[in-house]
């Protein structure tokens, strides 16, 4: 039996919030949830980094691997999360929640950690398979607080466990899970579980079949219920490839990333719905500043210039001391994306500010984007963002080493051809140098694999 998924990925701002703070990302082979939290910045960057490190996975891997391969990421993007609030002061505090499911060979790998959830749809009946990590939970478990007690608790956000600058050591919940054909399922951040029934998504997932109109509708719900935080929602299916009727198409493999983890973080993947609209009517417009109709512009106030000349010089100061600090931070950013044809290294960041390009190519490699892996390929297309230079070119060399095992075997050489090319038996140190090249050879397979 040859299993696949059919899947989307759909994340909207809410109605209060003013930025996306979660990030979501949906591959055929991984699905990941991540709720950033710890300031206006802070929480954009924990669960962008935790997207990237984990997309890297979005592969076949070995089943016997697959829960230590998903937790070593995970403990990987939470080191890169201390790292960069240790570097960057204004970062203190970020932190993100992490739900992800790693497929392979008809089995799942899940891990958790805070409170975004995922929820399993099976033979008709939709159960929550994960467990919040939450200050309330931790009452609901000790049998101090009741259901209806726990959804009216002020806490009932405070979370015990994440990932990023709380818990240098933060311990997951891991699990390994049967891939079974019909299963659906459904990884949520807290905007859309906070607010929205298990009735209610039990329902929905049962009549909309298309991953992504469900998850749209699901979003939608949470909007009508006040959308008061970032809604991030992901619908997979899990399909039997031979059991596909004939005609139809087997499931896309391209991924699908949403939120701030997106290229353009800002563009709202679910926001078309009654309760989106309803929402941009009742936002307030800007006050205009007030007009005096008895100041004549032939009458110019008698004040004096210089003070609001000053002014306009020191906010025009600031203000280029502000691009010029952005500008210096973008460029001390790394990331690794293509020219069309090959694979090449650039300096800065990889979203134009309007006309400005913020991003100079560095190394156009030697790796030809043809010779890659599909996802990877697809992956290098999206960019791959890198911690500094040196993650960078290891992101390249591993780039490499994909493309050399993805390459087809070379045509072996006539027997007249091989013969010539063949040096003598008696040249000892010939044949030493061949069995120290193939050596080197199968070292440099090993460490591909």
């Amino acid at each position: 039996m040859s299993i696949a998924l059919r899947y989307a990925a759909r994340s909207d701002v809410g109605l209060v919030r003013s930025n996306n703070q979660d990030s979501g990302y949906a591959g055929s082979h991984l699905l990941v949830v991540a709720d950033g939290m710890g300031g206006h910045a802070g929480g954009d960057v924990a669960s962008s980094v935790a997207i990237g490190h984990l997309a890297r996975l979005d592969s076949e891997t070995p089943a016997s691997d697959i829960v230590a391969t998903l937790e070593a990421a995970v403990l990987e993007a939470n080191q890169e999360i201390l790292r960069r609030a240790r570097d960057e002061p204004q970062l203190h505090g970020l932190g993100t929640t992490i739900t992800a499911l790693l497929r392979a060979e008809g089995k799942f790998a899940l891990a958790h950690i805070g409170d975004s959830r995922a929820y399993l749809l099976r033979q008709d009946e939709t159960v929550q398979v994960t467990k919040d990590h939450t200050f309330v939970q931790r009452l609901l478990d000790e049998g101090r607080l009741t259901e209806d007690e726990a959804e009216r608790h002020p806490q009932r956000s405070v979370l015990m466990r994440v990932l990023g600058d709380v818990d240098a050591e933060p311990e997951l919940d891991l699990s390994l899970r049967a891939a079974h054909p019909g299963d659906r399922w459904m990884l949520c951040s807290d905007g859309l579980s906070g607010l929205v029934s298990l009735d209610t998504i039990d329902a929905t997932l049962k009549q909309i079949d298309d991953p992504g109109e469900c998850a749209e509708a699901l979003i939608q719900l949470a909007l009508k219920g006040g959308g008061p935080d970032n809604i991030t929602c992901i619908i997979a299916d899990v399909v039997d490839l031979d059991a596909l009727p004939r005609g139809e198409e087997a499931p896309s493999t391209t991924p699908q990333t949403v939120g701030s983890a997106a290229r353009n973080r800002h563009a709202p993947t679910a926001a078309s719905g009654p309760a989106a609209k309803a929402a941009a009517l009742t936002r307030e417009e800007p006050e205009v500043p007030y007009e005096d109709e008895d100041f004549a512009a032939e009458e110019p106030p008698r004040r004096s210039a210089w003070p609001a000349l000053a002014a306009v010089v020191l906010l025009l100061a600031l203000v280029g001391g502000l691009l010029w600090g952005g500008w210096a931070w973008s460029q001390r950013q790394f990331f690794v994306g293509t020219d069309g044809t090959h694979v090449v290294l650039y300096q800065g960041l990889s979203q134009d500010l309007g006309p400005v390009d913020m991003s100079t190519p560095l190394e156009v490699t030697d790796i030809p984007l043809s010779d890659l892996p599909e996802v990877t390929r697809q992956q290098v297309e999206n960019t791959i963002s890198a911690a500094d230079r040196e993650s960078a070119d290891a992101i390249i060399a591993r780039l490499e080493r994909a493309a050399e095992n993805n390459r087809p075997p070379l045509e072996p050489s006539d027997a007249g051809g091989a013969s010539a090319a063949t040096p003598p038996a008696s040249d000892a140190g010939g044949a030493s140098d061949a069995g120290g090249a193939a050596d080197e050879s199968t070292a440099e397979q090993g460490e591909g694999t």
